[in-house]
Parts: structure tokens; sequence; C-alpha cells
């Protein structure tokens, strides 16, 4: 989920030019697309694992184990394939940073259909495993208007989009705590707007459950809300950022580094 490549189109603070670096250590399209199926699979197989657990065992996850196994596997994701893939595993970040050339937009088709296929298979090994009784649906449904759901959904998007556009696409940030930061926000939006909406922030989480089980009620909304709140949310971020300068010639605003420099 978040973008932590280092051969974007345009570097993260402007500079369109690429350094030796960063050409030799460019990863070929078919291992990004492997790390975001398997990244994707990873993600949604934890994360609707623990929603069926929960429904099939009295509630013994609880709403915030939930959140919980969501924000920790989408850290510890973040980390493990980020260097390889950027670790978008949500067709809503693959779209918004394409939108601010942070991403390239011919490879965007193929993450989408990466990300889709990663869900869909997790949501069938979820079925597989959980048969008869235990066999609860994993996806994400309105539990007020439709209205509420979408305005919940792009809120929470746009608010996890914006912290990974701030730690995870500018050099300036402490980009060793974007695992964590994206996690928590993930977290805390799963807190909040689980128990209105299925907290999905992400069209492959509600797409593949629904695919599965062939429950499409009110899909609609987790395919256009989350793609505009994440669009929302990476353009408020690309308004603040207050300079288009390289890293290099700009002084860090950072409290944390503003400490390490004393």
């Amino acid at each position: 989920m978040a973008d932590m490549n280092h051969d974007v189109i345009v570097n993260v603070n402007g500079d369109s030019s690429k350094s030796s670096d960063d050409k030799e250590a460019s990863v070929p399209l078919l291992q990004k697309l492997v790390a975001e199926v398997v990244g994707t699979y990873l993600l949604i197989f934890a994360g609707c694992a623990s929603v069926v657990v929960n429904l099939g065992n009295d509630k013994v996850v609880t709403q915030p184990g939930i959140s919980i196994v969501w924000g920790l596997a989408v850290m510890v994701l973040v980390y493990s394939v980020g260097h390889i893939s950027g670790a978008h595993f949500n067709p809503a970040v693959t779209i918004a940073l394409a939108s601010t050339r942070r991403f390239p937009l011919k490879e965007v088709p193929a993450y989408i259909a990466a990300q889709v296929a990663g869900a869909t298979l997790a949501s069938g090994t979820l079925r597989l495993i959980f048969i008869g009784k235990e066999d609860h649906f994993p996806g994400t449904l309105p539990s007020g208007s439709d209205v509420q759901a979408f305005v919940v959904e792009f809120l929470m998007t746009f608010f996890l989009m914006f912290v990974v556009s701030g730690v995870a696409t500018d050099k300036r940030a402490i980009g060793e705590l974007a695992g964590v930061a994206i996690g928590s926000t993930v977290l805390l939006n799963v807190m909040i707007s689980g128990p209105i909406t299925g907290a999905s922030m992400n069209p492959v989480r509600s797409l593949g459950p629904a695919i599965v089980h062939r429950e499409y009620r009110g899909i609609w909304i987790y395919m256009v809300s989350p793609i505009l709140g994440a669009l929302a949310g990476t353009w408020v971020y690309n308004f603040i950022r207050y300079t288009n300068k390289p890293v290099r010639e700009i002084k860090s605003a950072s409290f944390l580094q503003v400490r390490e420099a004393e």
C-alpha cells in the first residue's frame, strides 16, 4: 500500500533524472507483479481469515483484534516487498500514485490485474478451508445507507492515502517508519469504520470475496469511493508539499531529523 520504489517516472521530490544506482536497482515488471499477487494474497487471506474466525467462534477475535490483524499484515508486507513492487496491494493506491506521476501509467492495468488475482485467490482459499457452518462471508457490506457507506469509505481512504503520500513518497520523511505509520493508519481506520462499512479502503478487498461468494450488494460503493478518496488524499498532500526541489537541495523539516542534527 505504499509506493517505496526508486524506479518511478519522476522522483518524489520533482527531480526527473535517474541516478545510475536507480537504474541498476530497477526491478523487472514480472517480479513486481508476482510480488503484488503474493502480497495482496497474504493481506486478504490474513485480514479476511480474522473476520471468518471471528464470525465462526463467538466473536473471539473481536473488532479490535480484526483491526490489529489488518494493520499488522499491512505493516509486515510493506517491509517485505515494498522495495520490490512498492507494496500497493490496492488499485486505489496504484491509480492515485499514477495520477501524480509517481508510478508508471503503463503499468497500472497489470498491477490492478495482479491485485484482483491475489484477492480472489485468497478469498477462494478461505472458502476451501472454512466449509459448511464455518463458511462465512468475509467481504464488505454497508450496515446503514449507501450514502453513509460511500462517505465513510471516501474519508477512510483519503486518510490512508494522505499518510502513504507523506511517509512513503516524500524522501524528506523518515522512510524507515513508513510501514509502521501505514499499518497504524489501517488499524485506526478498521477500528472506526469496520462496523459501518467493513472498512474496505481497497476495491479488491471487497471484490475478491464478492466474486467467490457471489455477493455483490453495494459493491459499486467499494469500487468507486476508495478510488476517489485515494485520489483526493494524494492530491491534497501534493498541494501542501511546500517545494518541488530535489531532496539534496532542501533542509528537512522533520522534527526527528532536526533533533538528530543537533
